[in-house]
């Protein structure tokens, strides 16, 4: 108690302290720095596509050398999850974010004066990607700790900031770039970036305080169940023969002194009992890193799907307006498509969260049927002609991509999954195991681009990564619940069988024994 009264004297560097999970509260202030932080983090890396020609023409590079900026950067951002957890477990979610704001805009601004493109692999790939770690993880961590029933909805509509930011940055860009070349646009952006900072200082902790008081209550169970045992055995001696000698070892039977240390002892126990479960709760933060989430099976192929489907994010996006250019579309208007795309995320992130928000209903599923449609639209992709056409591509793959992409890192803390008491370690994992793929993607797709000609080639790659994270994604409900635990159970029953043996074979006489015993006893006793 004395704590809580210490962290409400100090608001500014304590943490909120609730008696249940507020799903409200300064959780809204956090949804808004997530808000932000979206759009400065993956709004930024989603619109660096209108650099492109830009930096093939500048550097004299080719696809697939320029695809790897984005693709250090995003392996750089997942790779380095695990120390993201490490630092948030360790410092603290604020200091965490906040530092990370300050290497995303660092290693932006440097790039603004590369020489090269080797330069941009290590002042965005390496130093952006570090702070888009640092600071992206963290936030939608705790805003799902601040959230419980609304809090699918709550994120969804707060990941919304990187669809704002493709929809306006992408164009204020185009037409910066026009004005004062591309190296002073990708400066102003850097220096915009430190918004991240100011979002990071809002990031306050939060302590549930029931749970400390459910965690005091086993020792008052124990204690009652304890006293109950002893007048169990009081009862059972007094029956006995020997009753004598368990009467007087009985604290309920001693007399003096000794029949009330019990009870002076009680409070004294009661009273360090508090004292002993205020300490504990900061236990938990020495273990930073949970690595026994790659036990569960269900994490596992919840692991690889977004492994695969990784394949599936950046890449469009990225490719998106050379296609178009390709196709004989303007830069304004190839420009407008991309608007449109993050437009049209919007309202498939609004709609997924609105979705999974309802009761009853299996949100794992709903995930698979979004990542099935996701596919479907990117085979779409290579069919499209003219303006129109990949305009309703680009809708079609925004919405659904939306429904995918603002959902399956706060699909972790549901119990499907890992749950909310491991998901801040689940997500570290889970986020690193997508670096490789985050790594591969671009410059796979850009491979691809330069040996066929065709950019066509590039949405067929992506496609096929996402059909695999389906098949993943189908079998986290089974291993959670269904085949992996029936194999489990049946094999350690055979264990079980194999080690217990056959029971042993009582002779056929025992009871006769015992009860010819109990007669001569008895005609002992009447005999005397």
């Amino acid at each position: 108690s004395k704590m809580t009264v210490k962290a409400v004297k100090m608001p500014c560097t304590s943490a909120n302290v609730y008696t249940k999970v507020p799903d409200g509260g300064w959780g809204w202030t956090v949804a808004f720095a997530f808000f932000v932080v979206e759009a400065l983090t993956y709004g930024i890396i989603k619109s660096f596509g209108v650099f492109f020609n830009d930096l093939m023409e500048s550097f004299d590079e080719t696809n697939s050398r320029i695809s790897w900026i984005i693709s250090i950067c995003v392996f750089v951002q997942t790779f380095t999850a695990p120390l993201s957890t490490v630092l948030s477990n360790r410092f603290g979610h604020r200091l965490v974010v906040m530092a990370g704001g300050l290497l995303v805009s660092a290693g932006m601004v440097i790039a603004s004066f590369a020489r090269s493109v080797g330069d941009m692999y290590v002042t965005i790939g390496v130093v952006s990607g570090l702070g888009y770690c640092l600071s992206f993880l963290p936030t939608v961590t705790i805003l799902s700790q601040y959230f419980d029933k609304r809090r699918s909805l709550v994120t969804a509509v707060a990941s919304t900031g990187e669809c704002f930011a493709v929809f306006s940055f992408a164009p204020a860009i185009t037409a910066l770039k026009e004005q004062i070349g591309w190296r002073y646009s990708m400066l102003s952006v850097g220096v915009l970036q430190l918004g991240i900072t100011a979002c990071g200082s809002l990031l306050r902790p939060i302590v549930i305080r029931e749970q400390q008081e459910e965690k005091a209550q086993p020792p008052e169970e124990s204690t009652e169940t304890k006293y109950m045992l002893e007048n169990e055995q009081t009862c059972t001696s007094i029956e006995s023969i020997d009753s004598g000698v368990d009467i007087t070892t009985s604290p309920s039977n001693v007399p003096g002194k000794t029949k009330a240390e019990p009870k002076s002892e009680e409070p004294k126990q009661h009273g360090q009992n508090p004292v002993e479960n205020n300490s504990t709760p900061p236990e938990p933060k020495t273990k930073l890193l949970d690595f026994s989430v790659m036990r569960d099976y269900s994490f596992i192929c919840y692991a690889f799907f977004g492994l695969f489907a990784t394949l599936g994010f950046f890449a469009p996006s990225l490719y998106i307006i050379p296609l178009s250019r390709s196709l004989g579309i303007s830069k304004d208007h190839s420009a407008y498509i991309l608007s449109a795309m993050a437009i049209a995320e919007v309202f498939g992130r609004v709609f997924a969260g609105w979705v999974l928000n309802k009761k009853p209903i299996r949100k794992i599923y709903i995930e698979l049927i979004c990542v099935v449609l996701l596919a479907l639209a990117l085979v779409a992709f290579p069919f499209a002609s003219g303006f129109w056409g990949l305009m309703i591509c680009s809708v079609y793959f925004g919405f659904m991509l939306g429904t995918v992409a603002g959902t399956h890192i706060p699909l972790l803390a549901e119990d499907d999954v890992v749950g909310i008491e491991r998901m801040s370690s689940a997500a570290g994992v889970y986020v690193f195991i997508q670096s490789l793929a985050g790594l591969a993607g671009p410059p796979l797709a850009g491979v691809l681009v330069d040996t066929t000609k065709n950019y066509s080639s590039a949405f067929y790659s992506c496609a096929a990564g996402m059909v695999l994270g389906a098949v993943f994604l189908a079998l986290v409900r089974p291993c959670k619940t269904g085949l992996c635990h029936q194999q489990q159970q049946q094999q350690q029953q055979q264990v079980e069988e194999s080690t217990a043996g056959p029971p042993p074979e009582l002779p056929e006489d025992f009871i006769d024994m015992d009860i010819g015993k109990a007669e001569n006893s008895g005609k002992g006793s009447d005999s005397v």
